[in-house]
């Protein structure tokens, strides 16, 4: 029975020489809800109109690129026999950490050019960010990607997954651990947190990086769990290596700003 199971189409639909991949769609839908997210609560916050949608404009291509940057940086390999399969990132192969990097940069930029807060900026996103990460894991879903560890058919079975989750990780003969979802679901999570944590108006700053130290701690634990992982030094995982340094970081910074007088201000402060 299990070498009948055929996988999802990763094509959703082609129209004459175009080809339209599950994987686009749902990134840009994570986007796009996340966006919707960020956009009301920015309002909200006083920030100026089209200030977020002016942001996305820079800042979504600045993290496709450097997510795909970020992976090509580690697998250079993968890419030797056809340099051109770079630019093929419907495919699959980008970094979350390297989009990250890419979009805070960009933000930065852009929030010193229109004279915004930075960090108040940053808070806002934050969940809006994570709701993107949460459905975009599914492109990889559809894709058959970001999988963990051989497992049994009874064991999915055992966490009441639905049929079509559990035979599209059915992949060359074997069963394996659907990363790709504990990951969608902390995230998940983690946006629900964060939209509480609003109430509790924490320092300015401190949302985003709670959003960093959360996600991390996530990705440190999944990562563990994952088979297409990226290497340092050939031997460590690069998501690990980087989630341990963004939580100390994130700890250090919070303690460093709170010290130095530098998140004075709250959340739901105006200015």
């Amino acid at each position: 029975m299990a070498s009948t199971i055929q996988p999802l189409d990763p094509v959703a639909l082609e129209l004459g020489p175009l080809t339209v991949y599950w994987y686009g769609i749902l990134i840009g839908l994570g986007a796009f809800l996340g966006y919707l997210l960020v956009n009301r609560e920015a309002k909200r916050r006083g920030l100026p109109d089209d200030f977020i949608a002016d942001l996305l404009l820079f800042a979504i291509p600045a993290a496709i690129i450097g997510a795909r940057i970020y992976y090509v940086i580690f697998r250079p390999w993968q890419f030797a026999d056809n340099p051109i399969s770079v630019f093929y990132i419907w495919e699959g192969g980008i970094a979350i950490h390297g989009a990250l990097i890419a979009a805070v940069i960009t933000a930065w930029i852009f929030c010193r050019v229109k004279g915004v807060s930075f960090w108040k900026t940053a808070d806002i996103t934050a969940p809006g960010i994570l709701l993107g990460q949460a459905i975009g894991r599914w492109g990889n879903f559809m894709n058959q990607e970001v999988y963990g560890g051989e497992v049994s058919r009874s064991f999915l079975e055992s966490l009441f997954l639905p049929e079509f989750i559990i035979n599209q990780m059915f992949i060359d003969g074997a069963y394996y651990h659907p990363t790709f979802l504990y990951e969608s679901l902390w995230s998940f999570a983690g946006v629900a947190l964060l939209i509480y944590l609003r109430r509790v108006n924490l320092r300015r700053g401190e949302m985003f990086i709670t959003y960093v130290i959360y996600y991390s701690i996530g990705r440190l634990v999944i990562e563990g769990i994952r088979t297409d992982y990226l290497l340092l030094f050939g031997f460590l995982r690069t998501a690990q290596v980087l989630s341990v340094i963004l939580i100390v970081g994130g700890l250090l910074l919070i303690r460093y700003r709170r010290k130095a007088g530098l998140a004075d201000k709250r959340y739901l402060d105006t200015e």
